[in-house]
């Protein structure tokens, strides 16, 4: 029964949400909306994202040791692969603050307790998954290309990069490889997490209608896509501190930009389970994160 209801939400859904067609105007109002939704809550957000950054540095350094180099510019352009994972607590705060709802920091981690956790936490693994395979696959690009030596320095990487053919290799097949990834998470992702957020429709609807969104939109949400990765490779560029504003951003963008693309209006909200009162102990973590399975 549980497995069921993370594939198709509570059983007073429909299986059936609406989509409809989005313009550029419309990316601009989710940005600007985004950006307003930052200014009121920048304590809550930068502290919801700070944490993101530095995982990615701490990562990087625990598994290639400083020879990270090569794999900078997949690591800044993979945090569009999680993103929309990411962005959890921001889709609630976005959504608390346009119902008129208290939207204290304390309200982002509500999703811990929805009924929809289990959906979200299910495709938050495809999302990890993705990421996962992108940075081998590129670190694997790298290798073909330039063989196991570690750049010298990064002056000299630059330099056998722009000009020479092992590095225009490099630029031409790792982007085309990861054009191939952001649009596989482009369409599952950029709907789904929102939707989840918003209503207990299960994994498997949440997925197919953020596919319904991108296909019926398709050069907005590419240029969607475009927008999202130009800004976290941005953001990424000063040892990734830029994402503190960033990422924060365009995880409230993208609740505004669901709301325009979205009418969801036919299925139910997702149901909050109540706070526990009896005392948590640390033997019991992480299994009483799951509390859905049981």
């Amino acid at each position: 029964m549980a497995y069921s209801h993370v594939l198709l939400g509570a059983e007073s859904a429909s299986t059936h949400v609406g989509v409809r067609t989005i313009t550029m105007r419309d990316l601009g109002y989710a940005l600007r909306q985004g950006f307003a939704d930052f200014n009121a809550m920048p304590t809550h957000a930068i502290f919801l994202c700070l944490i993101y950054p530095i995982i990615g540095m701490v990562a990087a350094r625990l598994a290639f040791g400083y020879s990270v180099l090569p794999l900078i510019y997949p690591l800044a352009t993979g945090f569009a692969l999680v993103g929309p994972f990411a962005a959890l607590g921001l889709y609630e705060l976005s959504r608390r603050r346009e119902a008129g709802e208290n939207a204290s920091i304390s309200h982002s981690f509500d999703v811990l307790r929805s009924s929809s956790f289990g959906s979200i936490v299910a495709l938050g693994l495809v999302l990890l998954t993705v990421f996962g395979l992108w940075m081998a696959v590129a670190n694997a690009i790298y290798i073909a290309t330039f063989g196991y030596a570690d750049p010298v320095s990064m002056t000299q990487f630059a330099h056998d990069v722009l000009t020479t053919s092992q590095g225009w290799a490099l630029v031409v097949l790792g982007n085309g490889v990861g054009l191939i990834f952001a649009v596989t998470v482009l369409a599952i992702g950029a709907m789904s997490f929102p939707l989840l957020v918003d209503r207990d429709v299960g994994a498997a609807v949440a997925l197919m209608t953020s596919v319904q969104v991108v296909l019926k939109n398709p050069a907005t949400m590419a240029a969607w896509g475009l927008i999202v990765a130009a800004l976290l490779f941005v953001g990424s560029i000063p040892f990734f501190l830029g994402l503190t504003v960033v990422v924060p951003v365009l995880g409230h963008a993208t609740w505004h930009l669901y709301r325009r693309a979205v009418d969801p209006e036919a299925s139910p909200r997702p149901e909050l389970r109540p706070e526990p009162s009896e005392k948590r102990y640390a033997a019991d973590f992480p299994a009483n994160l799951f509390t859905w399975l049981k």
